[in-house]
């Protein structure tokens, strides 16, 4: 949502276009080229029609300790709910290809990745329900920290080592709290969106009327100072457990028809002070 007219923002918008440019043109090679930025090599595979898809998508979802088991229930059934409605199915099917590659990703403290639905095409109510059911009938699971940083890497690598090809690539991101682990979480977001991603926040503040520390922090204005970044990236608070599905929701639908939001739901960095993002790194 900001715009730094500075040399190294030049620099890096200039590898963005080239990049988004290639992709258009080549698919295989812009997968050559994000490997040699971040040293992940990518899966190079002959054409096939069926690996094109509108958009490809992670679904980073925080499950650290702070997520009580109620949160977590609360979580899931938001995006089981979300994934299968009429309003992400037509979003889906009125797209280009009509079809997008979804993955759900559960995340907490470096390297505490847990791939519970792995990538799959969504195109029609079979295929997002099948989806659904891993998410659904996955254990619950809880680990000690929360490193953003990390689950940003590893949600790019998972685009760039899987078989699809998109004109977009989108991390969902949800959490309640700051990166706390993993070293600089702007330092990450910044070096992976050389990569042409663009990633969307959910924060999750259910807690911040009875938790002084969560309200304190401004969790939202923390997403959108230190987190989100990319070509029409936005965020969305979330604020009572009542709210939680809709606001997946309208969130799924905007990343997968491309929406961009009108207003920003939360105040813009210019008019506010800007948070402190290394305080808790």
């Amino acid at each position: 949502m900001r715009l730094d007219f500075c040399g190294s923002s030049v620099r890096v918008a200039g590898a963005t276009l080239l990049a988004g440019l290639v992709s258009l043109l080549f698919p295989s090679s812009a997968r050559a080229l994000d490997a040699l930025r971040t040293g992940v090599s990518p899966i190079i595979a002959a054409y096939d029609a069926s690996r094109e898809v509108d958009v490809e998508l992670v679904l980073a979802v925080d499950i650290s300790q702070s997520m009580d088991t109620d949160e977590q229930e609360v979580q899931r059934a938001g995006y089981v709910s979300a994934i299968t409605s009429p309003d992400v199915l037509e979003a889906v099917r009125f797209g280009p290809i009509g079809r997008i590659a979804v993955t759900y990703l559960e995340w907490g403290g470096v390297d505490e990745h847990f791939i519970v639905a792995n990538w799959t095409v969504i195109q029609d109510e079979a295929s997002a329900a099948s989806f659904a059911a891993q998410i659904a009938e996955s254990p619950l699971r809880q680990v000690q920290r929360t490193s953003i940083a990390s689950a940003l890497t590893k949600a790019v690598e998972m685009m760039q080592t899987n078989s699809y090809n998109s004109m977009r690539q989108v991390i969902d991101i949800s959490g309640d709290g700051p990166n706390n682990q993993g070293g600089s979480v702007t330092k990450a977001r910044d070096k992976l969106l050389t990569t042409g991603v663009t990633i969307n926040g959910l924060p999750l503040m259910m807690k911040s009327s009875s938790n002084a520390w969560q309200a304190m922090l401004n969790l939202d204005q923390y997403y959108e100072d230190c987190v989100i970044g990319g070509p029409g990236s936005f965020t969305i608070p979330v604020r009572s457990k009542e709210g939680f599905a809709d606001a997946i929701k309208m969130k799924l639908v905007m990343e997968i028809a491309g929406l961009q939001m009108q207003r920003p739901l939360v105040q813009q960095a210019a008019d506010r002070k800007p948070v402190q993002c290394s305080i808790f790194d």
